[in-house]
């Protein structure tokens, strides 16, 4: 006897009793194996995976809390870098501006010695051509009068005496 499940002819699809049987111990037997044997290893490689996963990214955001750190580590030393360098810059132009002015306080000094000598240099000269040229200046004067006036002129009767015989 074929018994069978409903009592209508539907074929492949109306199984037998033994074989719901057969079929609903394999399906037992299949859920078993695979709730205690293979779901908990999977649910174990899951888990496993996840904590890497966490981890890693426990591990990204403490590097990324270090690369925070030493980025403002590099931040702040390179500010103070830079303020270093501009006060080195500012002492520099500092320097720079008092050399100038010694070197024009000097230089100003030098001229005003280099005028000061030439000043005596020229008067000494001056007072020196002058007592040469004094004797002939009254025979020049004559001489230069002749030529304007395009006769020769004469030294007048009450002529004063030459320069030699002065006495400055």
């Amino acid at each position: 006897m074929n018994a069978q499940l409903i009592p209508m002819d539907l074929g492949p699809l109306n199984p037998g009793v033994p074989e719901l049987v057969v079929g609903f111990v394999s399906f037992a037997a299949v859920f078993w194996a695979f709730s205690r044997v293979l779901l908990p290893r999977i649910n174990k490689v899951l888990e496993q995976r996840e904590e890497m996963t966490e981890g890693r990214q426990q591990q990204a955001e403490d590097l990324r809390a270090q690369a925070a750190g030493v980025r403002a580590l590099y931040e702040s030393a390179l500010a103070d870098a830079r303020h270093v360098a501009a006060r080195t810059r500012q002492q520099a132009h500092e320097e720079g501006i008092a050399l100038i002015a010694a070197a024009r306080a000097d230089g100003m000094r030098v001229r005003e010695q280099i005028l000061a000598d030439g000043a005596v240099v020229v008067a000494a000269e001056r007072a020196a051509a002058e007592a040469v040229l004094r004797p002939y200046v009254d025979g020049l004067a004559l001489e230069l009068a002749g030529r304007i006036l395009g006769e020769p002129v004469s030294a007048p009767a009450h002529a004063p005496a030459p320069a030699a015989d002065r006495q400055p």
